[in-house]
């Protein structure tokens, strides 16, 4: 073997090593928040997104949610796609800068391009029913094993 072959070899072999060693600190970072989305990937708590929430009111008030409760839209919930039923979340309006926490207890939105779907109560305190759809930030605060 080359001496130049030789020492690729042993770069190879120590990029092979630290791949190894960031997917075990992975696996064990997301084992330990205990909790999974529906589509299986681990939410840790501090999980954070950005993207258009809309807000769902009296046509939905009194359904069945997907967490089988009834639907209150005077109640501080949201939908969201994947994250666990019962995770509370912080949303802030990234263009008022409001925040509220909302427990998530339905599957939504349905609608592309959109993150959230909020309660009337929660669009209401982000100063958000006029606009109907608004740009947020959302933090996890707390998964629950609701589903």
């Amino acid at each position: 073997m080359l001496a130049g072959q030789q020492g690729a070899c042993s770069t190879i072999d120590s990029m092979r090593k630290a791949s190894l060693w960031l997917v075990c600190l992975l696996l064990a970072t997301g084992c330990a928040t205990g909790r999974v989305s529906r589509d299986g990937i681990p939410v840790p708590n501090g999980y954070t997104a950005s993207g258009q929430a809309s807000w769902y009111g009296r046509p939905h008030h009194g359904r069945r949610t997907s967490s089988g409760e009834v639907y209150d839209m005077n109640k501080l919930t949201a939908a969201h796609r994947t994250l666990p039923l019962g995770t509370r979340v912080l949303v802030t309006n990234r263009d008022n800068g409001r925040t509220v926490e909302v427990r998530i207890n339905d599957r939504g939105p349905f609608r592309r391009g959109r993150i959230l779907d909020l309660s009337y109560a929660a669009a209401r305190q982000l100063g958000a029913i006029g606009e109907g759809v608004i740009p947020v930030t959302f933090k996890v605060l707390a998964t629950s094993s609701g589903e």
